[in-house]
């Protein structure tokens, strides 16, 4: 048995007999990559947990409405990356501490992460690309980890072409920094 399409799955959600099932098959679709996208946001995961669960519920009550402007990958992760950067947002209004000490308090939660090995490259870029600002962080997963055009990225975060070239620019150049010089 093939898996439908989004635009397949789309007239079943339309359906009111095969509402729920259409949602169920998206969920399966996307859940594993909506939840490392939003995990290398928010790092924890629990926190990831809970806002893929908020994020889905988003995009139940948003379906309906969905004008098909764009693919529903993007729509989904346009509504993932609002959700982590909500997330982050009110974590950090939360959170009256230092910047400085908010930088370790995540650098401390990789390496509390049981498989954490300081010497290896992968765990100092997840350290650098933590150092980032929640959107140029934002530009860089969904560049790097997912390799999503930039056309595709302008529509998720409802900024031109060039401002993400430039951000992705100036992340990897801060990664490269923190990595070298670390």
């Amino acid at each position: 048995m093939t898996q439908p399409d989004d635009k397949e799955l789309l007239i079943l959600f339309h359906a009111p007999a095969t509402k729920e099932q259409a949602f169920t098959r998206i969920i399966k679709k996307y859940q594993e990559k909506l939840y490392w996208h939003i995990r290398r946001m928010v790092v924890e995961h629990e926190d990831a947990n809970d806002v893929l669960q908020n994020m889905f519920i988003k995009v139940w009550n948003g379906l309906e409405n969905f004008r098909e402007d764009s693919q529903l990958y993007t729509w989904l992760y346009r509504i993932a990356t609002n959700e982590c950067l909500t997330f982050l947002d009110q974590r950090k209004k939360r959170t009256v501490v230092p910047m400085d000490d908010s930088e370790s308090a995540i650098s401390n939660s990789i390496k509390a992460d049981k498989h954490f090995d300081a010497n290896r490259l992968e765990w100092k870029l997840q350290l650098a690309i933590q150092q980032l600002p929640e959107k140029q962080r934002a530009v860089f997963n969904l560049r790097y980890y997912d390799e999503m055009p930039y056309e595709e990225m302008s529509r998720v975060l409802d900024t031109s072409e060039g401002a993400l070239k430039a951000s992705y620019h100036h992340a990897v150049k801060k990664i490269e920094d923190f990595i070298l010089n670390r």
